[in-house]
C-alpha cells in the first residue's frame, strides 16, 4: 500500500473509518471511542437483497471489505491489525498489557484467535444456512465446532469479567464480534458467561456512543 511508514505519535492523526453496517467495523468505532480519539466515518450500506457490501467499498480497498481505516493517507485493513495498530499508537498504556509482560502474549493470542479460529465455523454456519437441505451433511460438524469454541471462550470467563482479567482490553473488543455473531447464528443460552460478557460491553458508554455514530447494529 502507498503511504509513508508510521511513526509513534502522541497527537492523534486524522483517522477515517470506512464503516459497513452490521459488520466487523463496528468494533473499530467502539475501540476509537474507548481511546477517546476523534475520527470520521464513511458509511456504506449492505444490499437489501444480497446482504453484500456495495461495490463502492472497492474504491478504498480492492477487496471491498470492511473495516478499512485511512490514517494520513495510509490504508489499513484487517480488524486485528487495525486494533493492534491503534492501541500501540494511541493507547498510552490503555487497553493492552505491557509489551514486556507474559499477559501481552495472551493478549496477542486473543486478537488473532478472534479473527482466525473463532470466526471460521461461524462463517461456515452463515453460508450453509443459505443452502437449505444441501447443508445437512456438514451442519452438525460445523455446529459442533461452534460449541467447541464458544464453550472454550465461556470457560475463560468463569472467574473474570473480561478475557484478561477484570479490566477491558482491546482483546475483548476483538472477541466481541464472534460472540455477537454466535448469538445471532447459533444462540448463547448454553454459554452464560458469554451472555454476561455481552451485557457488560453493551452497557459501556463508549460502546453506546459507537452505536449512535455507526447506526443500527443487529448483532
Amino acid at each position: 500500500m502507498e503511504g509513508a511508514p508510521f511513526e509513534r505519535a502522541e497527537d492523534p492523526q486524522m483517522i477515517e473509518v470506512h464503516h459497513l453496517n452490521n459488520s466487523r467495523s463496528q468494533r473499530i468505532l467502539w475501540l476509537l471511542e474507548e481511546l477517546e480519539l476523534d475520527y470520521e466515518i464513511v458509511k456504506y450500506q449492505r444490499d437489501a437483497e444480497t446482504n453484500l457490501a456495495p461495490e463502492s467499498l472497492r474504491e478504498i480497498h480492492p477487496l471491498g471489505k470492511s473495516p478499512v481505516v485511512r490514517e494520513d493517507g495510509t490504508i489499513l485493513f484487517e480488524s486485528a491489525a487495525i486494533i493492534d495498530h491503534l492501541v500501540r499508537r494511541y493507547g498510552n498504556g490503555r487497553l493492552a498489557p505491557p509489551e514486556s509482560s507474559r499477559e501481552h502474549v495472551r493478549y496477542q493470542q486473543w486478537l488473532h484467535y478472534a479473527e482466525g479460529s473463532a470466526m471460521l465455523p461461524l462463517m461456515l454456519k452463515l453460508y450453509l444456512g443459505r443452502l437449505g437441505d444441501a447443508a445437512g451433511p456438514l451442519l452438525p460438524r460445523v455446529e459442533d465446532e461452534i460449541q467447541n469454541h464458544m464453550g472454550y471462550l465461556d470457560s475463560q470467563l468463569a472467574d473474570s469479567d473480561f478475557f484478561l482479567g477484570n479490566d477491558l482490553t482491546a482483546a475483548d473488543v476483538a472477541l466481541s464480534f464472534p460472540i455477537q455473531a454466535t448469538r445471532v447464528l447459533y444462540g448463547i443460552d448454553s454459554f452464560p458467561n458469554l451472555a454476561g460478557f455481552l451485557e457488560r460491553i453493551v452497557a459501556r458508554p463508549a460502546y453506546r456512543r459507537a452505536i449512535e455514530r455507526g447506526g443500527p447494529y443487529v448483532f
